[in-house]
């Protein structure tokens, strides 16, 4: 399959990765859609395999973490028929890839190299935000520096206060 055809389109993906405690991750529910599989069976396999998924590869939300994120529409659907005693799970980059190891289905291979290339799409993309931010920041000090430069020349200065160009006649009472 070429990166034109792809099973699902990395916009798609793109807009379903949240930072979270400062990972880019992507929710259980979502990941179980994409793969076509339950939460319930996905959360078995990683249940299963708990030793590949260390805390920077998988974590479950607080609860607060899911009220925010419900307020945000981020959790939908079957969600709100999930069991309270089991919050959501949430996986990084390297976790989704762990996933296909455990997630053995052609559609998971896919589904995989999809959002593997979503992840590196938003990487460059931030890196090319950062560059632009980075230039912007000296493009503003050199402004500034201008500002200053010009600014000192409409200032009067003393020596001009002092000293009148040209000749001045005396004045006699």
């Amino acid at each position: 399959m070429s990166k034109d055809q792809q099973i699902i389109p990395i916009e798609t993906i793109e807009n379903r990765i949240v930072i979270i405690r400062g990972h880019k991750v992507i929710s259980d529910y979502i990941l179980a859609e994409l793969y076509g599989v339950t939460t319930k069976a996905l959360n078995q396999a990683v249940t299963r395999n708990i030793d590949r998924f260390p805390e920077d590869f998988m974590f479950r939300l607080t609860a607060e973490e899911v009220d925010i994120l419900n307020q945000s529409q981020f959790v939908t659907g079957s969600q709100k028929h999930r069991d309270p005693r089991f919050l959501p799970r949430v996986f990084t980059q390297e976790g989704i890839a762990m996933l296909s190891g455990v997630l053995r289905s052609k559609r998971a291979i896919e589904v995989n190299i999809a959002i593997m290339r979503a992840f590196v799409h938003i990487r460059k993309v931030l890196a090319t935000h950062k560059d632009l931010a980075d230039k912007i920041n000296l493009h503003d000090q050199r402004i500034a520096y201008l500002f200053e430069l010009v600014n000192g020349l409409l200032q009067p200065s003393e020596l001009s206060k002092k000293n009148p160009i040209g000749f001045e006649h005396p004045k006699k009472d």
